[in-house]
């Protein structure tokens, strides 16, 4: 391997790894389990431990730690040293296979919804035996699920790993029915895209709502934003650059295939993409590059924002989703091939893909939602909050066909244009692009593009997973106990026609954006879930709880919890957000509102620029002062109230509107105060300082 990509997976506790350390005997136990074909022992586990232990001690390691994703949105870590003691009292280091398999964390410190009172402590970590462990600031970190003490799932991998189960075992059965007797399983893929912004740590500290909220609280439009398009894939400015090149080798290390790089449609924003993995290695990597993307944006003089929408006027920031399902074999499901009119399997499945989509849409808008994106979704940078699929016409008018093949001529070759002279083959897409479009059909793979920036992918990846096992289980059980394959396959398009026929409305290829799109899909009957607080109370419906239980992906008590988790992470959030807004404005921006008023007030009011300026500034700082006290009245009074989703109508409807007024009235006298006296980083400072 060529420099500087030699160091490329050298902190990660690699299969290749595994096989050059273990026993043959053992490494083939381990991949049993992976395969879900066997369980560890524990002499195989005490044998692998041994030699992670080994190779972690190589590596500059002195501790280890179970490293799992609670609910709170980020993972969490407890370090434990290798260090111990012999019976002498000699010191030795030490990681059995119990160790590696299980630890405890103090559950009552992490979100449950109820599951464990705060007296009940116990709570468990087990090692997932599928994602690689890796080391990173001399610790070696063992990926693994988080449960209470009665086994119910208290974190966002354990479930992923059960969807993951359900739609390996549904997809198989379907491929296996279809004639592709040799496939054993089937994986869900992703490639999670990671949009982000960078400002000046400077700026950064000087603002708290940057600094507890994540996003300005308010700030006045720069002169310039976007509209030019010149930041787009525009040159990598030098500081960034650099960051970029430092970040790229640590995810190298770590053996993430970091692969694109550039500048995003807002100015100061970024993307990095990564090479498609399984979903599960895909969510555990994300998390890495959210980690990184912060911890060498500070060593760099930045700040990493991963927040949706931290200013407002420019373009939010998503992590569109990427999903596909590949056999043992190497077949994407996905797949069109370049006869896709006549590739049955490609068909049953993009057919499936649609009818979870349309059957589902509330969940799948629900596995999308969180606090920050409530100000992307729908915004001119975002698709809607309305679910639809887009295909391209391509691959639409053959689905269509199915259904009417007597009305519709479909075309069986890929639309051709002219080619540019001196290149004597030209790559064609079998389909055009839907920015607008919530999910959309990309070649071979389904693009999930609502998913936040600051979101985990484990729930999307959940959910998706779990409807597409639904569906295929459908598509199967019509197809079960056909005995020639060509009747099979006539049953299956047939199937297929029939899909298409009773879920075509979720197809949509025009703008998202537009107006007439949210009366058309009114018409059609999709939903249109427009806000958080709406869109969490479909995770425990009659329907999801079906779904779910019957995949055996969560039970009613764990939906049941995860509704109260998410309505306290609202609350508490906003309430963050309200409080900051409240401090900076009597502590920030009215004062220098006082002292930018005493400065004219001072002069002689010898014109009328003084006279109209001092007046303005007056109305100003009543108007803020008003609303400030108006945002602390109703903010006590709803705040007494239990939290329900009663008291999150209340928060989103009242209190967001007084930020929104308040925001408005502080944005005003930024516009008025001068540059001398303002004392916060404006938009202008952090959008362009790099």
């Amino acid at each position: 391997m060529e420099a500087p990509f030699e160091e490329f997976g050298s902190m990660i506790f690699s299969e290749r790894e595994m096989k050059d350390r273990l026993p043959s005997p053992v490494y083939k136990s381990w991949k049993k389990t992976v395969a879900d074909e066997a369980t560890l022992d524990r002499q195989t586990a005490d044998a692998i431990a041994h030699a992670m232990k080994r190779w972690a001690l190589e590596k500059g390691a002195t501790h280890y730690t179970h490293w799992f994703q609670p609910m709170t949105g980020v993972t969490a870590e407890k370090h434990e040293s290798f260090i111990d003691k012999d019976d002498r009292e000699e010191p030795l280091t030490h990681f059995s296979g119990r160790t590696l398999i299980k630890g405890e964390p103090d559950a009552s410190s992490f979100p449950s919804g109820g599951l464990r009172a705060t007296f009940e402590a116990r709570g468990y970590t087990y090692w997932d035996v599928t994602s690689p462990a890796f080391i990173r600031d001399n610790v070696l970190c063992i990926p693994t699920v988080f449960v209470s003490y009665n086994g119910e799932s208290l974190d966002k991998k354990d479930p992923l790993l059960r969807s993951i189960k359900a739609v390996n075992t549904a997809a198989t059965r379907t491929v296996n029915l279809l004639g592709e007797k040799d496939v054993r399983s089937c994986t869900p893929m992703s490639g999670l895209e990671q949009e982000y912004f960078l400002v000046d740590q400077d700026h950064f500290n000087k603002r708290d709502d940057l600094r507890f909220c994540g996003r300005t609280l308010f700030g006045a439009p720069a002169p310039k934003g976007q509209e030019l398009s010149d930041h787009y894939f525009g040159s990598i400015p030098e500081r960034v650059s650099a960051f970029m090149e430092e970040v790229n080798r640590e995810l190298w290390k770590l053996g993430i295939y970091s692969k694109t790089e550039h500048n995003e449609a807002a100015p100061a924003q970024f993307e990095l993409a990564v090479l498609y993995n399984d979903a599960n290695v895909t969510v555990d990597q994300n998390q890495l590059v959210m980690e990184t993307l912060k911890k060498i944006a500070s060593k760099h003089g930045l700040a990493c924002l991963l927040h949706e929408k931290p200013f407002a006027g420019i373009n939010g920031s998503g992590k569109h989703d990427n999903y596909s399902i590949v056999t043992n074999t190497g077949l994407n499901l996905f797949a069109p091939g370049d006869k896709p009119a006549e590739n049955i399997r490609f068909l049953v499945f993009v057919c499936a893909f649609i009818k979870a989509v349309d059957t589902y849409p509330e969940i799948l808008r629900m596995s999308a939602a969180s606090v920050g994106n409530d100000h992307r979704l729908g915004a001119s940078e975002a698709p809607p909050a309305i679910i639809s699929i887009y295909l391209g016409s391509y691959i639409e008018e053959i689905l269509r066909s199915l259904h009417k093949p007597e009305k519709t001529e479909t075309k069986t070759e890929k639309p051709e244009f002219n080619p540019i002279a001196g290149l004597s083959y030209i790559p064609h897409d079998n389909n055009d692009r839907n920015r607008t479009s919530p999910v959309a059909f990309t070649g071979n793979k389904f693009e999930f593009r609502m998913v936040g920036s600051s979101m985990s992918g484990a729930f999307p990846n959940t959910v998706l997973n779990t409807i597409m096992a639904q569906s295929l289980n459908e598509i199967s059980d019509q197809l079960e106990g056909i005995k020639y394959l060509q009747d099979v396959r006539a049953k299956a398009l047939e199937i297929c026609a029939d899909i298409i026929h009773d879920h075509s409305k979720i197809l949509f290829s025009g703008d998202g954006y537009s107006e007439a799109w949210v009366e058309e899909a009114k018409r059609r009957g999709l939903p249109n879930i427009t806000s958080y607080v709406d869109a969490i109370e479909y995770i425990n419906s009659p329907v999801a709880v079906d779904l779910f239980a019957k995949h055996g992906v969560y039970t009613k008590v764990e939906l049941d919890a995860r509704k109260e988790i998410y309505r306290e992470q609202y609350r508490n959030t906003i309430g963050i957000e309200v409080k900051t807004m409240i401090e900076m404005s009597e502590q920030i921006i009215l004062p220098a509102a006082a002292k930018e008023y005493a400065f004219y007030a001072a002069l002689p009011e010898t014109s009328s620029y003084i006279r109209k300026h001092t007046a303005k500034l007056c109305s100003d700082m009543d108007a803020i002062c008003t609303l400030t006290d108006k945002l602390r009245s109703d903010y006590a009074r709803i705040y007494r109230e239990p939290c329900s989703y009663e008291n999150g109508q209340k928060i989103r409807d009242i209190l967001c509107t007084d930020m929104k007024d308040l925001r408005s009235a502080m944005d005003e006298f930024e516009r008025t105060a001068s540059e001398e006296r303002y004392p916060l980083p404006r938009y202008k400072d952090m959008l362009f300082a790099l």
